[in-house]
């Protein structure tokens, strides 16, 4: 008899022990466990206008984060362009105000960008101004009256 009293009692005792750790256990390991110290609000902030303030800086006339030339009408670009694609989209084609006009059709026609309305013109003529195909660096052309010819001899 005495044996079945110290089980019921060794049972009754895990199940309270049991019942205790369920509610409480979590903040009673709590001082065990104290984790990383929290960050304080200040820390936080200061990161976060850290963070903002190099999403908007431009160096040597180019916008670090997107790589757009920083010229008047950047910002209209920026904010409509990369709504869609990546900045470097813009960035790696050139293009005459024509041709940019034909690619706004075409993402109009086949790729569901908005009617423009009159950001249109402004965006058209940054891409004209700063994304426009440059001169090539290729030499003139020999005058070929002026070279003194002669046959080679082997």
């Amino acid at each position: 008899m005495s044996l079945i009293i110290q089980a019921i009692t060794a049972i009754f005792f895990a199940a309270v022990g049991l019942f205790v750790y369920a509610i409480f256990g979590h903040s009673m390991m709590g001082w065990l466990d104290k984790g990383p110290e929290p960050i304080p609000i200040e820390e936080i902030q200061r990161r976060i206008a850290e963070k903002e303030s190099d999403l908007d800086r431009v160096e040597g006339g180019v916008h670090l984060e997107t790589g757009l030339i920083a010229a008047e009408g950047w910002e209209t670009v920026r904010a409509t362009c990369t709504a869609c694609h990546s900045a470097k989209l813009v960035t790696q084609n050139k293009a005459t105000r024509d041709g940019w006009k034909t690619m706004i059709v075409w993402m109009q026609e086949t790729q569901g960008l908005w009617d423009l309305g009159d950001k249109e013109a402004e965006i058209l003529d940054y891409l004209a101004a700063n994304y426009a195909p440059e001169e090539s660096s290729r030499r003139a052309n020999l005058d070929m009256d002026a070279i003194e010819w002669y046959i080679l001899d082997l």
